[in-house]
């Protein structure tokens, strides 16, 4: 609910933070219950972490018990009407459902999943696939709130105008103007009628989902190359067509593709601050951060400056689902 710099937070900042997590609850502001902890994975303004996970700890210390589910639509309700951000439920179905070695394919528009398991692994070697791969978070130095920036809400608004005339121009203008609901074929044939603009717009969206059904086919028959070269055309897409980043986040991920081992690359998010995500050869990880670190700095020495306090590259392991590992803690009261 907010972030607390230097100083360990004060009476009137915890009730501060009680009566805002009351009003959003529908909750009396006494039973609220604070979990405060001093330690960081992560620099501050990596904006890798998610409200998924922080409903999850508060839910722990309030003693209830949430399906991903409903999780799901309240990250949403927070995001959307809470902090006025214009985006969907792909990055908290992903916190929430995921499975270790797995993919998680997320149909936004119906709300199901399912998850795309590799390939068994030769001899029963458990393990030696995801032995095979890490996942490299490189941090920009970029800290600033998304929603201080129109770019990322520009955006989906952009693609709801494109979404419009491609729906009127098919004779489905009943539809909501969502690109979801445009065929793709409807766009080939009428995006004449689009500003240059939402061309583009348009066209990162439905090279995405063609993206999406080539990485499920290359994760489950064990093309890790195509599957990095799939996620290196949709950051190309995302700065090219969906017009998204800023110049330090586009150099770092320009450094990262050049990083031996790296298989392909893109934003973490959209682009405009946080972090660029790589996946990377296992055996050559420690290499690649180390020639992102002064690649890096030799592009932006001053926002890398700022992060000297912590890692300017993390190198992580896949994972389960966000999860409670420990519930010892001190009340607050």
């Amino acid at each position: 609910m907010g972030v607390f710099s230097g100083h360990w937070p004060s009476e009137s900042e915890l009730d501060k933070i009680r009566n805002k997590v009351a009003e959003l609850s529908g909750r009396d502001a006494q039973e609220v219950r604070l979990v405060i902890s001093p330690y960081r994975i992560c620099p501050l303004g990596a904006h890798i972490d998610h409200q998924a996970t922080y409903l999850l700890a508060f839910e722990s210390a309030n003693d209830l018990v949430v399906c991903p589910t409903e999780n799901i639509e309240y990250d949403r309700l927070i995001e959307n009407e809470y902090l006025g951000l214009k985006n969907g439920i792909l990055d908290q179905s992903a916190i929430l459902l995921s499975s270790y070695g797995c993919l998680t394919f997320m149909n936004c528009k119906t709300v199901k999943h399912k998850l795309i398991h590799p390939p068994e692994v030769q001899n029963n070697h458990e393990g030696e696939r995801g032995n095979a791969y890490k996942i490299l978070l490189a941090f920009s130095g970029l800290k600033q709130a998304l929603t201080t920036s129109p770019g990322y809400n520009r955006r989906v608004v952009e693609c709801q105008e494109a979404a419009k005339v491609l729906l009127q121009a098919s004779g489905n203008e009943e539809l909501e103007p969502v690109l979801s609901n445009v065929k793709p074929e409807d766009f080939e044939v009428h995006k004449s009628k689009l500003e240059a603009n939402l061309v583009k717009r348009a066209e990162h969206y439905f090279s995405e989902n063609e993206r999406v059904l080539k990485g499920l086919d290359a994760w489950a028959s064990g093309n890790l190359k195509e599957f990095g070269d799939l996620i290196t055309a949709s950051g190309l897409s995302s700065i090219q067509n969906y017009e998204c980043g800023c110049e330090p986040l586009i150099q770092l991920y320009e450094v990262l593709l050049r990083a031996p081992g790296v298989l392909g690359a893109r934003f973490s998010g959209a682009g405009f601050r946080g972090c660029c995500l790589a996946f990377v050869e296992a055996d050559r990880a420690e290499e690649a951060a180390s020639f992102v670190k002064n690649e890096y700095f030799k592009l932006q020495p001053n926002l890398a400056s700022h992060l000297n306090q912590g890692p300017t590259v993390l190198i992580c392991d896949a994972s389960d689902s966000a999860r409670v590992i420990s519930n010892t803690f001190s009340q607050l009261d």
